[in-house]
């Protein structure tokens, strides 16, 4: 049985629709281009900025392949090829060189990761201060040392323990000592008292993200554990810690990544003649061989080891990430 046509009106009603539909899907990728140029228009300038200070200075490299001496420029100086990445796997003495750079720079290193749950620590119980006085009073002392410069830390160090400083000086007085102790003239616990001041440098600093962390946790779960008669502790150790592992272990891979990039200011400052062999960390080794030996290619050879080992580490980290979270840091 055949069905009545439909009424004009329907078929035109119908045929209005589906053009609207049509015109909306031709229209749609149009009206989104101009948002993701927008988008992408306002990336550009970090963008120019990571183009000229990360990606530009690579051009460096080339100094790795000559001879280089300021004097002469890089047009007049020798081409060696690769003469000086033959040097850091031939000679013995580079070798030997290159292996305790590395043993200082990876004992450190771990050093400050086995150290990087303080500053969660730190957060946790400062998050606790019911006192909002005190709180930002506590924060604000613990966060000011991350603005002082290393070279301000040095001459507190120097103030404080050198020979004649302030602790020598009152052991002395008062009959505990008979010879000054030699705190910063000393080869011994050398990695230990570069993470202690690093410490001290930046666990206010540290503890800033996991704080941030910490007020974007839900408020409901701190409300349904006084219900079930948590105390503060049980909170802290049941809700709280459990919130921050996810940024904690982001922070952590990272810092595992860039294992070998633990700066050189701090360890320069404070490095002589008589704990050079154990602070003279990668980044600093570079620096006394480029600018003390006046070798830059060679200096120039070794950051760029370094700077492979890096990237190396980044991507066996990544990949871990990957398949303990699945999810990836790039």
């Amino acid at each position: 049985m055949a069905l009545p046509p439909a009424p004009a009106s329907v078929v035109a009603a119908n045929e209005k629709a589906g053009r609207s539909r049509r015109h909306a899907q031709t229209d749609q990728p149009q009206h989104r281009r101009p948002k993701s140029f927008k988008l992408f228009l306002s990336i550009t300038p970090f963008l120019v900025l990571v183009l000229l200070f990360s990606y530009l200075p690579l051009l460096g490299w080339v100094y790795s392949l000559f001879d280089f001496r300021p004097a002469r420029g890089l047009a007049n100086s020798e081409f060696v090829g690769l003469q000086w990445f033959r040097m850091l796997v031939q000679s013995p003495t580079q070798v030997h060189q290159i292996l305790r750079v590395l043993a200082n720079t990876l004992g450190m290193s771990f050093l400050g990761i086995a150290t990087s749950v303080l500053p969660l620590g730190f957060a946790v119980l400062l998050n606790e201060i019911q006192a909002k006085w005190f709180k930002n009073l506590v924060q604000t002392l613990t966060t000011l040392p991350n603005f002082i410069s290393w070279v301000l830390v040095y001459m507190i160090a120097f103030a404080l323990f050198s020979s004649t400083g302030m602790v020598n000086s009152t052991m002395l007085s008062l009959g505990l000592i008979d010879v000054p102790v030699k705190f910063l003239d000393s080869g011994s616990h050398v990695w230990l008292k570069m993470t202690a001041w690093g410490l001290w440098k930046g666990l206010g600093w540290g503890s800033i993200m996991y704080l941030a962390a910490i007020s974007g946790i839900d408020q409901s779960l701190y409300e349904s554990a006084k219900v079930d008669g948590a105390g503060r502790f049980r909170t802290m150790w049941s809700i709280t810690i459990p919130q921050l592992l996810p940024t904690y272990f982001v922070l952590l891979m990272l810092s595992i990544a860039s294992i070998l990039n633990n700066g050189m200011e701090q360890y320069y400052v404070f490095q002589n003649a008589f704990n050079k062999q154990h602070i003279e960390v990668l980044d600093l080794y570079v620096y006394n061989v480029g600018m003390g030996g006046n070798n830059l290619s060679l200096a120039t050879a070794i950051s760029m080891l370094k700077s492979i080992v890096s990237v190396v580490l980044l991507l066996s980290v990544n990949g871990l990430s990957k398949r303990l979270r699945g999810t990836s840091l790039i």
